[in-house]
């Protein structure tokens, strides 16, 4: 069996941080405001009780992850939108799924087509382990907060929401219905495949959907950065950070960021209506799910490697974005289909102004870490191309 063996040691070492170092104030104009709303990334990654984390688990889920023999034309894979190369995010405001080639930016749809735009930007997969940390530490894996809608609960539900929709991995060939057990019939026609699953569950015919979503989980609980400088320096390291993104962090809080971003993850995984411009690609409004305009709090964990911003790509940078934030504090939606009495009351505590803007983006850049597995495989069991058509 031609197939790379990954060592894997990331849950042996330490266990999780459950109090909060920081209780040193920042140099500022300000004293510390809501400092106990954040602590350090936890260092132990948590799974659900019917899917313990193992290195064989995560040794098939990274094969599936990177192979295009999970969507219906054969031609993506769930890298392809989430590259190790671009953060395991996408350099696109929303993203080309299938009848697509190319990665990141350069992806452009294949001439005929007639598969819409994906309508939501990708987020990125490093730290969605977390998924609903609170600002005490605590997650449950089995109920973690999945999608700009927060349509399910867990990375093994989410694991199979892309191979269901049409744009993103389905394509046209195939129906929602019949699409899963097309993916199944694929997988247990291949012998390293039956093996791969044999091995990560421990009986002969394992290959079913609910192990493919634990396979796929698993990986993607592998993928963590909790040794940030900003986990640094809230672990007792005072000098990891400088002042300057000290201040930053100082006027972070001061100017209402820390209203929705809290917690070891930057996030409160509440929904919020905020009036975000729609994305010109798109030939319908993204009502969310429910129609009333409400997208989760995304993470500000490693901002760097995940740009477009917002649910739908639409401000390129840091400093569009807390823009946009100093706009609507006014109180006026910023898209017409959000009248301004829908805006969450949040909005109107933001008091941010331009000369706030470039610390806070300093201090925005401590949370961004680069050590996580960027390893790319040189095969994939199906002998299709690895990462999909991206080449």
């Amino acid at each position: 069996m031609n197939k790379k063996r990954f060592s894997f040691s990331l849950f042996s070492i330490l266990f999780l941080v459950a109090g909060c170092f920081n209780s040193e104030k920042i140099t500022g104009t300000e004293e510390n405001l809501d400092d106990k709303k954040y602590i350090p990334l936890p260092k132990e990654v948590k799974s659900p009780k019917d899917n313990p984390i193992t290195p064989e688990k995560i040794t098939l889920g990274k094969l599936l992850f990177f192979d295009p023999i999970l969507s219906g034309n054969r031609d993506v894979a769930c890298a392809t939108c989430h590259h190790p190369d671009n953060g395991y995010a996408e350099f696109r405001d929303i993203s080309i799924g299938v009848n697509g080639k190319g990665l990141g930016s350069k992806r452009v749809f294949n001439k005929p087509n007639d598969i819409p735009f994906v309508k939501r930007n990708a987020h990125t997969i490093l730290n969605t382990a977390y998924n609903g940390i609170t600002v005490a530490g605590e997650y449950d894996p089995e109920q973690a907060p999945m999608f700009w809608d927060d349509r399910v609960q867990s990375l093994e539900k989410q694991a199979l929401e892309p191979i269901l929709a049409l744009e993103e991995m389905r394509g046209r060939q195939y129906s929602k219905e019949s699409i899963l057990d097309e993916i199944i019939n694929r997988l247990k026609k291949n012998s390293e495949y039956q093996e791969l699953f044999e091995i990560a569950f421990g009986k002969k015919n394992s290959i079913t959907s609910i192990n493919l979503s634990k396979a796929l989980a698993s990986f993607e609980r592998s993928l963590i950065t909790n040794n940030s400088r900003f986990d640094q320096y809230l672990s007792g390291d005072k000098n990891a950070i400088s002042l300057a993104e000290k201040e930053g962090f100082n006027l972070f809080k001061k100017v209402g960021c820390v209203e929705c971003h809290s917690g070891p993850m930057f996030s409160d995984y509440k929904m919020h209506v905020l009036s975000v411009p729609e994305n010109e690609k798109l030939t319908a409004s993204d009502g969310s799910l429910d129609g009333d305009f409400s997208f989760r709090t995304p993470s500000l964990r490693n901002l760097r490697l995940t740009a477009p911003y917002m649910h739908n790509g639409s401000k390129k940078d840091l400093q569009k974005v807390l823009e946009f934030y100093e706009d609507i504090a006014s109180g006026k939606s910023q898209n017409p289909n959000v009248t301004d009495h829908q805006l969450d009351s949040l909005v109107k505590k933001i008091s941010i102004k331009v000369k706030d803007m470039a610390p806070i983006i300093s201090f925005l850049n401590t949370l961004n870490e680069t050590n996580f597995d960027k390893e790319v495989v040189d095969a994939v069991p199906s002998g299709l191309p690895v990462g999909g058509l991206i080449n």
